[in-house]
């Protein structure tokens, strides 16, 4: 759906996931850039729709971009296709996002337009944009995480032979993602942390990778709103919240509630541990079937879970770059136990704006300090370091910066 020319310049922003609503990680990081973008530039987006739920949505896009080329991917089908990766040594996850219904878009939109502004969000997206057509654009990469650690984290925790399956998925990956950062102007990450870390694995291209943070939209995660509690008046609440269909997080709750969690009833026996979020995972959701768990699936809206839960937490032990539920219950002015990978990329103080777990002894300890109400400024002042460090306003100039910079 084309709208009528503005005098903004054409921007190509393709997306590995359709970025609406912003209702979980990497979505929120993508639909606040898209707002960014469609301020100043007339953007054409390209992206996947993984999930039946989100094309109803698809009008809200279209009333931000000048065109928008949404294309369905199947997780399954998906899947088989990545395999032919195992026989050229590709990452798995380049076939698993190739699409030729979105190559032929692509192309064909270069073709009428002459677009010489490209943001790809993920490194996966940049295979779209690496033919002639676009090698005099100015390509920006938000490559958010450094992907292929992540897999290689994931190597180190599963069995043979998936270990070696992802083991090779984080060699080949880390691979087309330097190809990247050598062939795009600029790539940018979450954190000075991860940046540093993929500067580490890929020195030589130091000096075309940077960051920038993610925001917080502290009006709308905002404590002094009405809302309704969605809890019982005598439970005592923990609360996680996050997609629950992701590995990092199934794992975290998995976890929690194995190692942490009866320990905690045993203190608290009216203690509730709620994981709030979308598609949870079979395992997760036997999870429900334990003494004080719900599970409660995909929620119109995790600010009143949040606003009324005792302590939130963030158990997790394998995570990149910033975790946007961290940021969303500190905006909450909610107090956060959460682990060290958690914490990651947020200069939080420990003891005054979080408390950082290490081990499970640690949960235990501070969850039970925290219903016992100890910590009473904590989430106060969580509050106030998120509103200081976590502004999508202050933070995303920095790409329209980089992208009318003139090429060295």
């Amino acid at each position: 759906m084309s709208k009528q020319n503005s005098v903004k310049p054409s921007l190509l922003f393709l997306c590995h996931r359709v970025p609406f609503p912003p209702n979980k990680g990497d979505k929120i990081r993508s639909y606040h850039l898209l707002r960014y973008l469609s301020a100043h530039y007339q953007v054409y987006l390209g992206a996947f729709v993984d999930d039946p739920f989100d094309w109803q949505y698809a009008d809200k896009l279209e009333k931000l971009c000048e065109e928008v080329k949404l294309v369905k991917l199947k997780p399954r089908s998906a899947r088989i296709k990545s395999l032919r990766a195992l026989c050229n040594g590709q990452a798995l996850s380049l076939p698993y996002y190739s699409s030729r219904e979105m190559r032929l878009w692509v192309n064909q939109l270069q073709s009428n337009n002459n677009i010489q502004r490209v943001v790809v969000f993920s490194a996966v997206m940049a295979q779209y944009v690496d033919g002639k057509n676009y090698s005099a654009s100015k390509k920006i990469a938000d490559m958010v995480d450094v992907d292929s650690e992540k897999w290689r984290e994931y190597s180190l925790q599963k069995p043979f032979p998936m270990n070696l399956m992802y083991h090779r998925e984080a060699k080949c990956l880390l691979k087309y993602e330097s190809q990247v950062a050598e062939s795009f102007y600029y790539s940018l990450f979450v954190s000075t942390v991860e940046a540093g870390k993929f500067i580490e694995l890929a020195p030589h291209v130091a000096a075309r990778v940077g960051s920038y943070s993610n925001g917080v939209d502290a009006d709308y995660f905002n404590p002094h709103q009405t809302l309704r509690s969605p809890y019982s008046h005598d439970e005592s609440t923990v609360v996680f919240t996050g997609a629950m269909d992701y590995w990092p997080n199934i794992d975290a709750v998995s976890w929690f509630t194995r190692e942490v969690f009866p320990a905690v009833v045993a203190r608290n026996p009216q203690a509730q541990f709620y994981i709030v979020g979308s598609n949870p995972s079979a395992q997760v959701r036997k999870l429900a079937e334990l003494a004080g768990v719900v599970v409660t699936g995909r929620v119109e809206d995790v600010r009143p879970y949040l606003a009324y839960a005792d302590v939130t937490i963030a158990p997790m032990r394998i995570a990149r770059g910033i975790q946007n539920k961290v940021l969303e219950a500190m905006a909450m002015a909610r107090p956060v136990v959460v682990s060290e990978a958690g914490i990651e990329g947020i200069s939080a103080i420990h003891g005054e704006e979080v408390l950082v777990a290490n081990q499970a002894s640690d949960y235990i300890r501070y969850i039970d300090d925290v219903l016992k109400k100890k910590y009473k400024t904590l989430g106060p002042s969580a509050r106030l370091r998120v509103m200081r460090d976590f502004s999508w306003e202050n933070n995303l100039p920095l790409v329209g910066q980089l992208l009318e910079q003139h090429s060295a």
